[in-house]
């Protein structure tokens, strides 16, 4: 359980101003963690939570003809009951994700002098620093993160790009690319396991779909029982490709009613859909709940990446998925990012706001 706020000190600095990584500097060791960072109900038990392997799934293989239909039916039961797979075979080396890590390692353990030239400002989402704080009842979370959009190109903040460690922007550039290659394949994937035109996913994230990264740290705390690196949620995209940390565990996602660990595939890259794909299907795909824990000896690193439509575009069911069996389940949505992060910092899914 966690701690009452009477035993907790508090911070002497504006919370959300502060990052974790500048938050420990200022604690010099001391094992206290501000009362904004702590969860009511506590966190869990890392240990009490039961490893378990996700699917996973060969790209090389997935379009495949000679191997299609066994591929796809793996495929579609990923996303029907997990919502997630690892992915394998998607072009890029080990020795190249072990570049990606390594460049993000080396950001964060910048000075801080050096990672504030590039800072968030008021009301954006792009820079360095933490998520900006809407409530003085919100629950923060013990990570510091680098978002930057990538896709389409006239959305980059190149000023917040940085340019220290000197591989950043080269090397987040060959990602980003090789990203797109996965995405487009797994969205085309997608449409097959579902019967429906090849390009009907692909079409509605559109040339001019967004594409923003997250660079993540969950700086070690002492309190692990207390915080979580990120709060339960589900994501707002069509899907989300993620580079977990090589070595330290700490995603976990929620299935009938139970949390478990994500294993470490270092090779892999692993893939959810969000909450537009799971209403483009009209519910067949299911966009997982997940969460981050912290570790108390370890930093955590990792790398997001999101895909959402291009801005203004609708989304809803397609029309093919809706009949007088299956009524159609969500409404029509739009800009549907804008909201997401308002009810991500409440503890709630923009989806139910969706449901008919």
């Amino acid at each position: 359980m966690a701690e009452s706020s009477s035993t907790i000190a508090k911070p002497k600095i504006e919370l959300g101003s502060k990052t974790v990584q500048e938050l420990l500097l200022l604690a010099k060791g001391e094992q206290q963690v501000p009362e904004k960072y702590i969860h009511k109900v506590g966190a869990p038990d890392d240990s009490s939570v039961q490893l378990k392997d996700i699917p996973v799934i060969d790209l090389d293989l997935l379009l495949t003809p000679s191997s299609t239909t066994q591929q796809l039916e793996n495929f579609r039961t990923a996303l029907t009951t997990w919502g997630c797979f690892q992915v394998i075979n998607h072009g890029m080396t080990p020795e190249f994700l072990d570049e990606v890590r390594e460049m993000t390692k080396q950001f964060f353990a910048l000075p801080l002098e050096e990672k504030q030239k590039y800072l968030r400002e008021v009301n954006d989402i792009q820079g360095y620093g933490n998520d900006k704080v809407i409530s003085q009842q919100q629950t923060l979370d013990w990570t510091d993160r680098l978002y930057l959009s990538v896709y389409p190109q006239e959305a980059r903040k190149l000023k917040l790009w940085p340019q220290n460690p000197q591989s950043l922007r080269g090397t987040l550039e060959q990602y980003s690319r090789k990203l797109q290659v996965v995405t487009k394949t797994v969205l085309v994937a997608m449409a097959r396991s579902l019967n429906l035109d090849d390009n009907c996913f692909w079409e509605q994230y559109g040339e001019k779909g967004k594409m923003d990264v997250r660079f993540n740290l969950y700086p070690p705390c002492s309190r692990p029982d207390v915080v979580l690196g990120l709060k339960p949620h589900a994501d707002g995209t069509i899907i989300t490709l993620l580079l977990q940390d090589k070595q330290v565990e700490g995603l976990q996602f929620l299935k009938d009613d139970q949390w478990f660990r994500a294993p470490i595939v270092p090779g892999a890259l692993l893939i959810n859909v969000g909450d537009l794909a799971e209403i483009l299907s009209n519910g067949i795909f299911k966009s997982p709940v997940h969460r981050v824990l912290t570790n108390p000896e370890k930093e955590r690193i990792s790398l997001a990446a999101f895909c959402l439509p291009e801005l203004d575009k609708e989304t809803e069911p397609f029309e093919s998925l809706v009949n007088e069996s299956t009524p159609k389940l969500y409404k029509k949505v739009k800009n549907y990012d804008r909201t997401f992060f308002d009810y991500y910092q409440q503890g709630r899914r923009p989806i139910e706001a969706s449901k008919i």
